[in-house]
């Protein structure tokens, strides 16, 4: 018969070993993902309202601001269709690590004034960016303004890819799950399909139809799959994460084509679970944190 003293040190023993695994699985995910940062009195973290004009209209978006003086490098974040996962939990991980984070709405979307077309997306990504870039909103902001990326999720993957293949300041590009607007949805569907699917993805668009959305598709068939901005994105630092669903076809052929170029700044992580990562939000913060803590400072 085990003694109490004996059983006393061995359940001890196990607490030990347990707690040293428990130890090194939190090392392996950044400190800002689980832990807030010290209070800043003079510079707190804070959250302020945008109004970014962009074509005539001003649009819907939130700063989050990282505490500190600044400046702050900045991400900013563009949703998907239509948006419903927000990804905020990712905005205020990398405020956590000193980041400050920007979202906004697309024309026509959530609130934000205007009629809803693909086309206007990536074209409001470059008006957030200019807005930013300014030399006024940059110092009320603390926005370090040579330290900028842009962050996409599924449909915002394509316009952080658009606006790439465009802007060539940018400090880094990561995109989570990127759809390929042309290849995964008028490449993979006949016209009544792609309609019936554009209709359970109507939530909180203005000026929209399913079927005004799947001509819009269907007539930039070529210009807006991913093959073609290839040859546009700067070698930039580029962080490509996929999850198990439809688009990860498209996502290798993007990575596979940037690295057939030699361009040795691409990361790719893949995480197992679904194409809004519902179970895997920690090691998703943890994945981004990695890679812009990756960045030239």
């Amino acid at each position: 018969m085990i003694g109490t003293y004996t059983l006393r040190w061995a359940l001890m023993l196990i607490g030990m070993i347990m707690m040293a695994g428990i130890v090194r699985a939190a090392a392996a995910v950044p400190p800002a993902v689980y832990t807030d940062p010290p209070h800043d009195p003079r510079y707190p973290a804070r959250m302020e309202v945008l109004h970014i004009p962009t074509h005539g209209l001003k649009i819907n978006g939130f700063v989050y601001l990282a505490a500190g003086s600044g400046p702050h490098p900045t991400a900013v974040f563009c949703i998907g269709l239509p948006g419903n996962e927000k990804n905020l939990d990712l905005v205020q991980a990398v405020r956590r690590a000193g980041w400050n984070g920007i979202t906004f709405f697309y024309r026509g979307s959530w609130g934000s004034p205007g009629v809803f077309r693909f086309a206007h997306n990536p074209q409001d990504a470059e008006a957030v960016l200019t807005y930013l870039r300014s030399r006024s909103v940059a110092k009320a902001l603390g926005i370090d303004t040579t330290r900028m990326v842009i962050v996409g999720h599924s449909m915002g993957g394509w316009v952080a890819i658009e606006t790439a293949a465009r802007d060539h300041r940018l400090a880094g590009v990561a995109l989570i799950s990127p759809a390929d607007m042309a290849r995964d949805f008028p490449g993979t569907m006949p016209h009544p399909q792609l309609v019936g699917f554009l209709s359970g993805l109507m939530e909180s668009l203005a000026g929209e139809t399913p079927e005004r959305m799947a001509d819009e598709l269907e007539a930039h068939a070529k210009a807006w799959r991913f093959d073609q901005a290839y040859d546009r994105i700067d070698h930039v630092p580029l962080l490509v994460i996929t999850a198990n669903d439809r688009y990860v076809p498209s996502d290798d052929a993007l990575v596979s084509a940037l690295r057939a170029r030699r361009d040795p700044l691409v990361s790719t992580v893949h995480i197992d679970t679904d194409h809004v990562y519902s179970d895997r939000r920690i090691a998703l913060q943890a994945a981004l944190i990695d890679w812009l803590q990756s960045l030239p400072q």
